[in-house]
């Protein structure tokens, strides 16, 4: 899991992926954090310790809520963020109301900002770039998948073709293996 938080949220918010997951303080000013996961997880198989991490990170990180107790942080997947031109820089709203999750920060936890503060790598990534990489490699999974879906349609239906001609008698009525009493084969003894 990676973290990120910046102060110039709007390339995060244009170039984000589908496993990241948006925290902010409710109501209040606040740096984003974003939580980045794996492929295939979800913002419920997040553990609550990185979840309690996180929220210290934005709390810690907002001009007014560093100063309370008591502090909401909402939190999101990046797919329910809703930015439109009419809004304000570091503005956001949200596509789902319903998808939107908060957790309560009552009071600062200098352990965990201090250990979090040891483990802070800075660093200024291409949020393009590393976008359109992971969207390549989707496509060509994707594109893969697919063309295995096909070969093994075409396989089955070579099976199903088989099968189909071993039920029927055209290969017995062909007129290679047909014989008949004008060709020299006219044996009677039959009896």
């Amino acid at each position: 899991m990676v973290f990120y938080f910046t102060s110039n949220d709007e390339d995060l918010i244009k170039y984000g992926w589908p496993e990241d997951i948006w925290f902010h303080v409710d109501k209040l000013s606040s740096a984003h954090v974003y939580l980045r996961l794996h492929k295939g997880q979800t913002i419920d198989d997040i553990p609550k310790e990185v979840l309690i991490d996180c929220a210290h990170l934005v709390k810690a990180n907002s001009i007014q809520g560093c100063k309370m107790n008591n502090v909401s942080v909402v939190y999101t997947p990046w797919t329910n963020l809703k930015k439109t031109a009419d809004m304000d820089v570091g503005q956001i709203g949200f596509h789902k109301q319903k998808d939107v999750k908060m957790l309560s920060v009552e009071k600062k936890v200098n352990e965990i900002l201090n250990r979090l503060e040891k483990t802070k790598v800075e660093r200024f990534p291409d949020l393009e770039a590393e976008k359109e990489a992971r969207d390549r490699e989707e496509r060509y999974e994707k594109k893969t998948q697919i063309q295995e879906m096909k070969r093994k349609e075409k396989e089955e239906m070579k099976k199903k073709k088989e099968m189909e001609e071993l039920r029927s008698y055209s290969s017995l009525m062909k007129s290679e293996n047909m014989s008949s009493n004008q060709d020299g084969n006219d044996s009677d003894d039959f009896m």
